[in-house]
């Protein structure tokens, strides 16, 4: 099977994560612009998202399997994406500090040559550490918060401001690996399939 597996995010994490499990994608940026996007329901706004972004992409490339993601944190029935300053991280840190969000991640395949489309969202329960002001300031002005959905990397020094998690790992990070597998087995293929692809 010669099938060219496309990540539709710029998301080095994510990359990362399919490079770990034998996956090394094309990386295609989206560009897709999420303020157009207006959603209340947490679940719709990932999965809407990560379809427009391997939509927008599928757009670009032919007879590929394309993934799309998007990731937020949901707080007290808030919806949280990337912060757009320190000062936003600074005040949402007070928010999380010593509670639990839920951190939702919508998944979309695009297989172009079966002509089928996926869409699923994994879910992972966040139970955030009761961080002192200077930590929460030291944090956000690693800058690492600014990156991130939720503002915060588990996979960085987020990790040690994260007392414990409930539900997939890799999720948090912004791809459900086991989801992804899934997914993959439910279009007709196995994820081996693509341990020599794009090499």
């Amino acid at each position: 099977m010669n099938l060219t597996f496309v990540l539709a995010s710029a998301s080095p994490a994510r990359r990362k994560l399919l490079q770990t499990v034998g996956i090394d994608p094309l990386v295609y940026q989206s560009n897709f612009d999420e303020s157009l996007i207006q959603k209340d329901n947490t679940m719709d706004l990932v999965q809407t998202l990560a379809h427009c972004k391997a939509e927008t992409v599928a757009h670009q490339i032919s007879d590929a399997l394309i993934l799309g993601c998007d990731s937020v944190l949901e707080l007290d029935g808030e919806i949280y994406g990337k912060p757009n300053s320190k000062e936003e991280a600074i005040v949402r840190w007070h928010k999380m500090r010593g509670n639990q969000g839920t951190l939702y991640t919508g998944h979309v395949l695009i297989d172009q040559r079966q002509q089928q489309r996926l869409i699923r969202c994994g879910i992972t329960q966040v139970y955030f550490a009761d961080l002192s002001d200077d930590e929460i300031i030291a944090y956000v002005n690693s800058g690492e918060p600014l990156k991130c959905a939720g503002s915060f990397a588990i996979e960085g020094k987020g990790s040690l401001f994260v007392e414990k998690i409930e539900g997939c790992h890799s999720n948090v990070i912004g791809l459900s690996l086991p989801l992804l597998r899934n997914m993959l087995k439910d279009l007709g293929y196995q994820v081996i399939d693509f341990w020599k692809t794009n090499k």
